[in-house]
């Protein structure tokens, strides 16, 4: 019998992924993360705190699995924190699901699989591994809804070949109404949001309490560098955004540039936002690199077609067929060949000059 060791959220997806294992022949071994606890503050949504792990304990009592807990609320602080909070007062905005599955995730079920002899690591990730002449390779689920492949690019190919995804091939309706059916305890949970650790103070009030230097007032300018108004703090701000400028104008004003160094932003009207090249740096590649490809530069966005230029061994250049809305320096762009990852990388405000 072939071993498995399970990420467990306590959520409906890694409960109905534990079924799915070990009605497949695994054995399962589940493995839940506790990442952060927010100080007493109890979010039903989230994925990493204490609550979560005693939900993820039933359900492997329920399946009759065994279970384990692992304490990683310091390398979670170090690792997806403490980067989360730096790229928001850089004038940046990272990808904190990106840095979990790349520092905290997957690494640790490693770790536990080779402590318990397993061959395989799991987790109910919306996400195929499609294993082509021996080679395991990245493919979106088959609920483009719920796909998550855009957060799994920075795994590596071995880790990959390592990795179950029960749910790939599944719709959320169909692991949802299997939950119920077998009466899970997770089949009733409320979907868990993106950003697990953030409470209802919405991320710059989270912000604010770790950092509470970040309240910084500066300028705010327009496209030909007149101040127009005042901010209180850089960390507010995205590219793209309009929310929260509050200044009267002849039109609708959006954040088309941060700048850290000035303490200042830059807004002007929508069509500045737009961009055609992205460069992207930190790239993983999954695949032989291909001119040819669509790409998305936000998780939630349709991929677009693209090309990929002056490719180098961790950067390159990305330009759209069309301009896309507001990249914004720190998330991530992601490159698929139909429906494998060829790669992706961390969105850069850095332009560099192209090789000849």
């Amino acid at each position: 019998m072939k071993r498995v060791v399970l990420g467990m959220s306590g959520g409906v997806d890694s409960s109905v992924a534990a079924y799915l294992l070990k009605k497949e022949g695994y054995e399962v071994i589940g493995v839940s993360l506790l990442l952060f606890e927010a100080r007493g503050r109890v979010n039903p949504r989230t994925c990493c705190s204490l609550e979560s792990v005693r939900a993820a304990e039933e359900t492997c009592s329920m399946l009759d699995i065994p279970h384990r807990m692992l304490n990683a609320r310091e390398e979670f602080m170090e690792l997806v924190i403490d980067p989360f909070v730096e790229g928001y007062l850089k004038g940046i905005t990272p990808n904190p699901c990106v840095l979990c599955n790349k520092h905290i995730k997957f690494p640790l079920l490693q770790r536990v699989a080779n402590e318990e002899g397993a061959e395989f690591i799991a987790t109910g990730h919306y996400a195929k591994v499609v294993r082509i002449n021996g080679v395991s390779h990245l493919a979106r689920a088959s609920d483009p809804a719920k796909d998550q492949s855009y957060f799994l690019y920075v795994l590596s190919t071995e880790t990959l070949s390592r990795c179950i995804f029960p749910l790939g091939y599944m719709q959320k309706a169909e692991v949802r109404a299997l939950a119920r059916k077998l009466r899970l305890p997770a089949s009733e949970r409320i979907e868990s949001v993106e950003i697990c650790f953030i409470g209802e103070t919405g991320y710059a009030g989270f912000i604010r309490e770790i950092a509470p230097e970040a309240e910084r007032p500066g300028p705010v300018y327009d496209i030909k560098g007149k101040q127009i108004g005042t901010h209180s703090g850089i960390f507010h701000f995205t590219m793209g955004q309009r929310r929260g400028i509050n200044i009267p104008h002849t039109e609708p004003l959006y954040v088309i540039r941060i700048s850290p160094e000035e303490n200042a932003i830059y807004v002007g009207p929508r069509e500045l936002a737009y961009r055609r090249d992205v460069y992207v740096k930190e790239v993983n590649w999954l695949t032989s690199p291909v001119q040819r490809v669509t790409a998305k530069v936000r998780s939630m966005m349709r991929d677009e077609p693209a090309e990929l230029l002056d490719i180098r061994k961790d950067s390159c250049l990305l330009r759209f067929e069309n301009p896309q809305w507001a990249p914004a320096p720190g998330q991530s762009a992601v490159f698929y060949a139909q429906d494998i990852v060829v790669g992706g990388g961390i969105i850069s405000e850095e332009e560099y000059a192209l090789e000849s």
